[in-house]
């Protein structure tokens, strides 16, 4: 599969004042993770595959960044993607529907809220996931070790390993490795799902 991810500005994506995606969280996280690794702005853009003036954007809190791009820059840094999105939290925490930080795709009506980062001592991320059926979301492969696990709330999709796709209903449930090629295509308006990514 092949994915854009030299502009993080891709038209048809959300503004980032529309979707709840935390630019100065993601912009003070992309600089202390990559000031962590050890790496410059040309090497962490050459090795997530994107454009260094994206990356330097995203750095200063302006951009507007896709799932694709964060999932990109998280595995060239060998975090987690809520390292670098989630701000910090209070202990108890309720997220309203149409709340939470989102991240649309660059090429299919699909849109990831995360609910809940991994805590400390924990190896997880969990999302609500929106889609429609116009383009599937064709994910690369993230770190080493993610297992993504997908229970299906609403509608029908084809979801799992990119050659191998499951068809869904709601209540049913799959989990695929992570850090293979992957795939979720809503087959009905309005179709969503939890998925957990878990780092084993």
């Amino acid at each position: 599969m092949t994915e854009t991810r030299d502009n993080g500005n891709t038209s048809g994506t959300p503004d980032p004042a529309d979707t709840g995606a935390p630019l100065a969280a993601i912009a003070a996280s992309l600089q202390r993770e990559r000031r962590k690794a050890g790496l410059s702005l040309a090497e962490l853009a050459r090795r997530a595959g994107i454009a260094k003036s994206t990356l330097s954007q995203l750095e200063s809190g302006s951009g507007n960044p896709s799932v694709e791009t964060l999932w990109a820059l998280s595995t060239a840094l060998g975090v987690s993607f809520s390292q670098l999105v989630q701000p910090a939290k209070p202990p108890v925490q309720v997220v309203r529907a149409g709340e939470g930080p989102r991240f649309s795709a660059e090429r299919a009506d699909y849109v990831a809220t995360l609910l809940s980062p991994c805590p400390p001592g924990a190896r997880r991320d969990l999302y609500l996931i929106q889609a429609e059926p116009d383009r599937p979301r064709e994910s690369e492969p993230h770190m080493p070790g993610i297992v993504e696990h997908v229970v299906l709330c609403v509608g029908r999709a084809l979801v799992g390993l990119l050659d191998d796709p499951v068809e869904l209903g709601p209540g049913d449930y799959i989990a695929y490795p992570g850090d293979l090629a992957h795939v979720f295509k809503a087959l009905e308006p309005g179709t969503m799902a939890v998925l957990v990514s878990e780092h084993v």
